[in-house]
């Protein structure tokens, strides 16, 4: 019943912008912490940023800070990242992820408990 659908990939040049989506359904999308995740060519699964519930905490890997932003609206379900100043290096294919993480290991794909099934960004150099 819980589906996390991700939207607004694409190809852009370095330097370019994309604004990714994230629907959320069948879970209480106010009472689950947000999150992002990356897995590029031949890379393992990398955590990208989350969101918190309540205080709204953000928090970024660093190859990302600086660039990235993610954001929440609970009216409409839908989590967001906004991506500027993109690199080839953030080629890969982006996740959303939900859950009810407890404790400092949320930049770890194991606490999270629901995947989108992922979303290509392609930046070209």
């Amino acid at each position: 019943q819980v589906q996390l659908v991700e939207s607004g990939g694409g190809s852009v040049q370095a330097g370019g912008s994309l604004i990714l989506s994230c629907a959320a359904s069948g879970l209480s999308f106010s009472s689950s912490h947000m999150g992002w995740f990356r897995q590029g060519p031949g890379r393992e699964r990398e955590f990208v940023s989350a969101i918190r519930i309540g205080t709204w905490d953000r928090h970024y890997a660093e190859p990302v800070q600086g660039r990235f932003i993610i954001s929440r609206d609970n009216a409409k379900n839908t989590l967001y990242l906004r991506m500027t100043s993109l690199k080839p290096e953030d080629t890969a294919v982006y996740y959303c992820t939900a859950g009810a993480v407890t404790g400092d290991n949320y930049y770890t794909a194991t606490p999270w408990q629901y995947w989108g099934q992922g979303t290509q960004v392609t930046v070209s150099s």
